[in-house]
């Protein structure tokens, strides 16, 4: 089974794919990348931009379901949970058009399966999964290493449950 991973953002969306082996609990990386899209468009615009590039995306993956972060408001950045929520609402519409299955995860949760801190700094997470897939270097943007372990973190509750 295949399992793709979003972090969502109205710059950069990262994406990550891994899948699920018969018999194993650790995923298998198989891709992963970032959507760019444009800053000096409208919100809008970009929505339209995302919508038409994650298309794409889950059409080459091959997933079977879409693992997504859930909205965190800080209450210092309000404005940002609002922002971040428009860019949810687009990717759960794509997958589930696409009848993905989704699951939603707390971005604490996939950084303590990945680091063991529910708190992990953005450099963590690159270096945790650099280990887990022994890559050369850590995943660049931060965003791709975020949405990689968001599917790896669901990947591994899928593995555990079919066992």
């Amino acid at each position: 089974m295949r399992i793709l991973g979003i972090d969502p953002g109205l710059r950069l969306t990262g994406f990550g794919v891994v899948e699920v082996r018969q018999g194993a609990i650790e995923p298998a990386l198989i891709e992963a990348g970032v959507i760019k899209l444009d800053g000096k468009l409208p919100v809008a615009d970009r929505l339209v931009q995302l919508a038409e590039d994650l298309e794409g995306v889950i059409g080459s993956s091959g997933a079977h379901q879409l693992a997504v972060e859930e909205v965190y408001a800080h209450y210092a950045h309000p404005k940002t949970a609002i922002i971040m929520a428009h860019a949810r609402g687009v990717i759960l519409l794509c997958a589930r058009q696409r009848g993905l299955a989704i699951e939603q995860l707390a971005s604490t949760e996939v950084k303590k399966a990945l680091t063991g801190n529910g708190h992990a700094s953005k450099e963590q997470m690159q270096r945790a999964v650099q280990a887990q897939f022994r890559l050369p270097e850590p995943p660049s943007p931060p965003d791709v290493a975020d949405a990689i372990a968001i599917a790896v973190c669901h990947a591994r509750r899928v593995a555990l449950a079919a066992l």
